[in-house]
């Protein structure tokens, strides 16, 4: 088994401003019960974790459809896994997420408009992501 490469700069700096991981940061806690509504649960889970020579592009392709996908990538983010598809993302992509997720405080990605242009948040929202944080 190899070891996995830490990713490189470029790489989290696109992972910054990816719509997945907005999404992510935005549905972090909205719902605990998003895996029993999630699409994965009437597919085989072999589907989700392809071998490393596989391509992951099947379960990539269902988890677009699906309506937990933030939720789901958030749970993977902040468990830090690194095995299988979550949230429409592969672990390549997760790892480079993983280190925007943990490195930065996640509202001053909100603050700096990242959320209002990618999910057309309302300011007033991002203003109460930073209350709610320091509750």
């Amino acid at each position: 088994m190899t070891r996995a490469r830490m990713p490189r700069p470029h790489e989290v700096s696109a992972a910054r401003q990816d719509p997945r991981l907005l999404r992510a940061i935005d549905e972090r806690d909205d719902d605990l019960t998003w895996r029993a509504r999630g699409v994965c649960q009437s597919v085989d889970p072999e589907v989700f974790f392809p071998a490393p020579s596989e391509p992951a592009d099947a379960a990539v392709a269902l988890c677009r459809t699906c309506d937990v996908q933030g939720a789901c990538l958030a749970w993977a983010l902040e468990v830090g896994d690194c095995h299988g598809v979550w949230g429409a993302t592969t672990p390549r992509e997760r790892r480079a997420m993983l280190v925007a997720w943990r490195g930065e405080d996640l509202e001053s990605m909100a603050g700096r408009g990242l959320l209002i242009d990618q999910l057309a948040v309302e300011p007033l929202a991002v203003d109460a992501l930073k209350v709610a944080a320091m509750a």
